[in-house]
């Protein structure tokens, strides 16, 4: 199982949100570059990176910050945040991100999903936002009426390379993850999923190495 470092951009700073409230949020450090290349000195495989002011605005707002550190990094580099028109998932890919990861656009436009996974094969993946197991769209401000588990199939099917999966009311309160939600999702699908809010410990990645067999490939 991949552990995977995480950077959440908010106004070009690396930030925490509580809940995914944008209200609560805590800078950790004003150098993104900085940060990505102390988690490669640390050992790290692959850099999660979110475009928090995209997700919110509906486009890519801090895409030179991310041209910057994939630049930077001699690893990959999946970005989610603000993707939701195929020119902005294009333009994402051409600064040297390995993975766009799509979330609003899955629920609102299925069809891209299916247009990007097809001319861009392994490098789409979905991000499902789950807030009491309904999908969170536009920076966590909107809930759909579509399942975490409904959409993360209609994305396997569609061809999108992985599944990351969110549980809002986990995500930046470092109590652990929503695991009996991580199994479901593992159980319904036949890509990889990667876990992701809560996870605070040695002992909640023990947990979830317990769900690698089902397909929890990353945290």
């Amino acid at each position: 199982m991949d552990v995977i470092p995480a950077i959440d951009l908010l106004q070009g700073n690396c930030v925490r949100l509580y809940q995914g409230d944008y209200e609560q949020s805590q800078v950790f450090d004003e150098d993104p570059v900085a940060i990505s290349q102390q988690w490669v000195a640390q050992g790290a495989t692959r850099l999660h990176v979110v475009d928090l002011d995209g997700a919110k605005s509906g486009q890519s707002v801090n895409l030179e910050v991310i041209r910057a550190i994939a630049q930077s990094i001699p690893i990959p580099v999946q970005v989610g945040g603000g993707l939701r028109d195929y020119a902005g998932v294009t333009n994402l890919l051409s600064t040297g991100v390995k993975q766009a990861i799509l979330g609003t656009v899955a629920v609102e436009n299925p069809e891209l999903v299916q247009q990007l996974c097809q001319e861009f094969p392994g490098q789409i993946m979905v991000g499902i936002d789950a807030r009491d197991g309904k999908v969170a769209t536009r920076g966590w401000l909107e809930t759909s009426k579509i399942s975490g588990i409904e959409l993360a199939q209609q994305c396997a099917q569609m061809g999108a390379y992985g599944i990351i999966y969110t549980d809002i009311h986990r995500d930046g309160t470092l109590k652990g993850p929503n695991i009996p939600a991580l199994r479901e999702v593992a159980e319904a699908v036949d890509v990889p999923v990667i876990a992701s809010g809560g996870v605070s410990s040695v002992t909640d990645l023990l947990s979830l190495l317990a769900l690698e067999r089902l397909g929890v490939t990353g945290v």
